[in-house]
């Protein structure tokens, strides 16, 4: 079968697009911007992208046009595509007919921490000598790509409840019907398309209404909002992990922790990671590879091999003795945890917080009050405030002198290198690009040694 996936260079939609690949199909696609690295991994694949959204796209005849959440009405080959009655289907709603029947889904459902979890999951079933096929929102440094398929039973699957496509405003994790989900966390986010955090709630409720009694939830024990999920009705049984949960972790130091169930030792891991947050993270990965068949010693010997994911925390480079992170956090919470995770990494250094507000959440200002406390643990800020419908600088206020905004890339690059200091820590935090900052502030630092 030919398909042709509208908006394929997301994440997401190019993951659907290998796999659609690995399955057998003849997979063409365009988007509005097709750029590296997702560009050269598709075409490494053999798949053929276009780009834009033009209508003379309809004379490829595909058996199926497949249709990215970024595609609305007024596109141009998608209103071509409604006239001509052709066959269309979301992502999602494909992966679901196409790819999951007959597998034992794993899906990781959460406002923080889906990526990270999903590829922790992934990687100890992968140790485990049980080749799960994946797709995840981000690039597990272990695997090297976002989605692949095999002939095993299993499949992972980050769970977005962002919605489905233009057609189908239901979250995409309805479609999925996991046998063991992962309920990391639940915040307001997407701002864009929720009216409010009873709205995601209300999603999430669908979720679990998908999840069978012969299936298991791992929940975070100390989630509010889960708690008002669940509350909503229930007919899985549950395991609750982290602080009040019976999967636990205590840290021993800096990178090892313990892992108990039950108040019983199931295993140590040593790792590279930091943060709360990923102990959280790690203790769902390990309940969820259990409910699969992977005893937690076992589990906690393969995150000890766990490499992280491509652009969280991950290091860029380091230059005159500063260290510069790219990082994917774009909410408070996440900016918030994420830095604390670094300051108990370096202690009393010194850290230069430089943020994007890209998400669509963050342009709407919706969140813009909470930033201030988000960052109280960085010594100096930098904000980069172009294509904003709000002012950083009165947001950013609270923090006084030690928070700085730019709407010019160039000159924001040039303050943070004539601030930064041998020992100092560059977290730079954004879910773009953010205009190749890193290498602008690698190659100022090594011009200023």
């Amino acid at each position: 079968m030919h398909i042709h996936i509208l908006g394929i260079c997301g994440t997401f939609m190019g993951g659907i697009a290998a796999i659609a690949r690995q399955a057998g199909h003849k997979v063409t696609g365009c988007d509005a911007s097709v750029y590296p690295p997702m560009s050269t991994q598709l075409e490494a694949q053999g798949i053929d992208l276009i780009e834009g959204y033009g209508a003379d796209q309809v004379e490829l005849r595909p058996d199926l046009w497949v249709i990215g959440n970024v595609v609305s009405r007024g596109n141009p080959l998608m209103e071509e595509i409604l006239d001509r009655g052709d066959a269309y289907i979301s992502g999602p709603q494909w992966l679901a007919q196409q790819i999951l029947p007959l597998k034992w889904v794993l899906a990781v459902a959460g406002t923080h921490g889906k990526t990270t979890t999903s590829s922790m999951l992934a990687w100890i079933l992968e140790a485990a000598g049980m080749r799960p096929g994946f797709l995840i929102g981000g690039v597990p440094q272990n695997f090297g790509t976002s989605a692949r398929l095999t002939d095993s039973r299993f499949f992972v699957i980050e769970a977005d409840e962002y919605d489905t496509a233009f057609f189908d405003k239901r979250s995409k994790f309805v479609h999925y019907r996991p046998k063991t989900a992962i309920l990391n966390n639940l915040e307001f986010d997407h701002a864009d398309i929720f009216h409010d955090l009873a709205a995601i709630e209300q999603q999430f409720h669908h979720f679990v209404r998908t999840i069978p009694r012969s299936g298991l939830i791992l929940a975070n024990a100390g989630d509010p909002a889960l708690a008002r999920v669940l509350g909503m009705g229930c007919w899985t049984p549950i395991e609750y992990f982290d602080a009040g949960g019976t999967w636990k972790a205590e840290a021993l130091d800096a990178e090892s922790f313990r892992v108990s169930l039950g108040g019983r030792e199931q295993g140590r891991v040593r790792w590279g990671l930091m943060g709360q947050h990923n102990r959280a993270n790690a203790l769902a990965a390990l309940a969820a590879a259990r409910h699969a068949g992977v005893a937690p010693g076992a589990a906690c010997e393969a995150l000890g091999q766990f490499d992280n994911v491509k652009r969280r925390m991950e290091l860029r480079g380091t230059a005159g003795g500063v260290a510069v992170y790219d990082d994917f956090a774009h909410h408070p919470t996440a900016i918030a945890t994420t830095l604390d995770g670094l300051r108990h990494k370096v202690g009393a250094g010194r850290i230069l917080a430089v943020l994007e507000p890209r998400s669509n959440t963050m342009k709407l200002g919706v969140m813009k009050q909470a930033l201030p406390a988000s960052l109280v643990e960085a010594d100096r800020v930098y904000c980069y405030g172009a294509n904003l419908g709000w002012n950083p600088a009165d947001a950013l206020a609270p923090l006084g002198e030690k928070a700085v905004c730019h709407e010019d890339l160039e000159a924001l690059a040039a303050a943070i290198v004539a601030e930064a200091r041998p020992g100092d820590q560059i977290l730079v935090m954004s879910n773009g690009g953010f205009g190749g900052i890193h290498q602008k502030l690698l190659d100022r630092l090594k011009a200023k040694c």
